[in-house]
């Protein structure tokens, strides 16, 4: 039978006659603040006794701010959300709660601000679980050797600079050399491949996160994406909090059991709107105008990056920074300090860029610490003495410069060495998969492409890259069978596409 409604009123009466006999008067203390001055993104504020730092501010006209300066007289507090209606005067109170977003596959494909908001024009996503945003990084007893593969789909990098699920490696290089290119192609590369990517933009103009948007829904990237977006004209407090922002979406998801992708672009932004920030609340300068603790806030932040062991989830946190250099300076007070941080960097040179080698990736400077533990045994196997090789082509190459005759053998390096460099050469937005890494490998260590001109490269690896649709290896598969597939294949089918 269905329930009495008359019952259920009556009960309920019951229940709040009994509330209003146990309920005692008695006094009730709250803190109040008084907002002293408001302008460029920072608020000075007198009162709240107990203000810790990272405590939460909520403003009587509805604005939103967070503890970051203590004095012994006022506060110094920066902001999220700022209204028309804050002046001087305005009453503050603590919400005594931590900064956190939302997180849930809800969010997976929108694009939000730091604080978990939609900027896309899409209806909220309905979350009930929140993630702090600042947190401790996974103890050692959390941690796993870094060993699975993170394939970017770009050739010089997946074989001489490989990168590992739970591996923090720097992109560094001068401004428009395609330091976000690479980012974008490493995203693009994990469709099919079970692994979130949250792209965090700081700082950057509309034009460039309007560009970036598309570019990943024109690749189909979005349906697996978050992007994380502090536009140039948002306050610096939001600017300041969102990488912690999509770190702490990727450490959700990395708890669950699941491989993410953190790209933040880019740290130098970030950089400079904390030196920004620190000057404002009139903090000591170091150097460079820096603050003296910028170099812990970018490692609390990169050392949540990690790969965690099954007992807890087994899940990882790839990590790829951006960082900009003036006239190439890498060793100025940022890049350096990332440097350090980080597991290897990607360096994108300009007389390289000039030259028409892109991506622009200098070997020389280039590094990955994980290096050949990431990548999968064919591959490294094929790869093992081909950095090596292609080190001694170069300096080899600089010596041809002064038209010395060289012996055959010689001659002969030099231009394997040319036709590497031609193979390595790749177009943005076109990511390979690791099938074709292997394929391009075996055939040139066959030496099948030694009787090739330059000019004749492309439809070469063209038709290598048709022929893996017609062979049916896998990545495990022995080089000779390899070998035999791509030689009979090509003898087959002689013409180019």
């Amino acid at each position: 039978m269905p329930p009495n409604p008359n019952n259920y009123t009556e009960s309920l009466l019951t229940q709040q006659a009994s509330w209003l006999d146990r309920y005692q008067t008695s006094l009730q203390i709250s803190e109040q603040g008084t907002v002293v001055s408001i302008g460029d993104g920072i608020s000075w504020i007198k009162g709240l006794p107990s203000a810790a730092i990272d405590d939460i501010l909520i403003f009587a006209d509805g604005s939103r701010g967070m503890v970051f300066d203590l004095n012994r007289d006022r506060i110094g507090a920066i902001l999220f959300y700022e209204t028309e209606l804050l002046t001087a005067g305005t009453t503050v109170h603590l919400s005594h709660y931590p900064l956190s977003i939302p997180v849930g596959d809800e969010f997976i494909g929108r694009i939000i601000d730091p604080l978990g908001e939609p900027l896309d024009g899409l209806t909220p996503p309905q979350s009930i679980t929140r993630e702090t945003l600042e947190k401790a990084s996974p103890a050692i007893i959390e941690r796993d050797f870094v060993v699975k593969p993170l394939y970017t789909g770009i050739k010089i990098i997946d074989t001489l600079i490989p990168i590992g699920r739970g591996q923090r490696q720097l992109i560094i290089g001068d401004e428009g050399l395609g330091r976000s290119s690479i980012a974008l192609d490493t995203v693009i590369n994990q469709k099919n491949q079970n692994v979130l990517c949250i792209y965090v933009l700081i700082g950057q103009k509309r034009s460039a996160v309007v560009n970036t948007i598309e570019i990943l829904k024109k690749q189909g990237a979005l349906a697996y994406t978050i992007c994380v977006v502090a536009e140039a004209n948002a306050l610096p407090g939001l600017q300041y909090i969102a990488p912690f922002a999509g770190c702490a979406l990727a450490e959700y998801w990395m708890r669950q059991g699941r491989d993410t992708l953190v790209v933040y672009d880019d740290l130098s932004t970030h950089a400079r709107t904390y030196r920004e920030l620190s000057l404002l609340l009139r903090r000591p300068p170091g150097r460079e105008a820096y603050p003296g603790d910028i170099f812990f806030v970018h490692s609390r932040l990169l050392e949540r990056s990690t790969c965690l062991n099954a007992e807890h989830g087994g899940g990882s946190m790839t990590a790829l920074p951006i960082v900009e250099t003036q006239q190439g300076e890498i060793a100025a007070y940022i890049p350096t300090n990332l440097i350090s941080i980080t597991d290897g960097q990607i360096y994108l040179d300009n007389d390289l860029f000039v030259s028409g080698f892109r991506p622009a990736i200098d070997i020389t400077k280039s590094v990955s610490r994980i290096g050949g533990k990431a990548q999968h045994p064919a591959i490294r196997k094929q790869a093992g003495q081909m950095k090596l090789d292609y080190l001694q082509f170069l300096e080899l190459e600089a010596f041809t410069r002064f038209g010395q005759r060289l012996e055959a053998s010689m001659e002969l390096r030099i231009k394997r060495g040319r036709l590497l460099r031609e193979i390595l050469k790749q177009d943005r937005l076109q990511p390979l998969n690791s099938l074709f890494q292997l394929a391009w490998l075996c055939a040139f260590n066959a030496d099948l492409f030694n009787r090739l001109e330059l000019t004749e490269l492309p439809d070469y690896l063209s038709r290598i890259e048709q022929a893996l649709q017609s062979t049916p290896l896998i990545l495990d598969s022995p080089q000779h069978e390899w070998l035999q597939a791509l030689t009979s294949w090509l003898s087959a089918n002689p013409e180019p596409i």
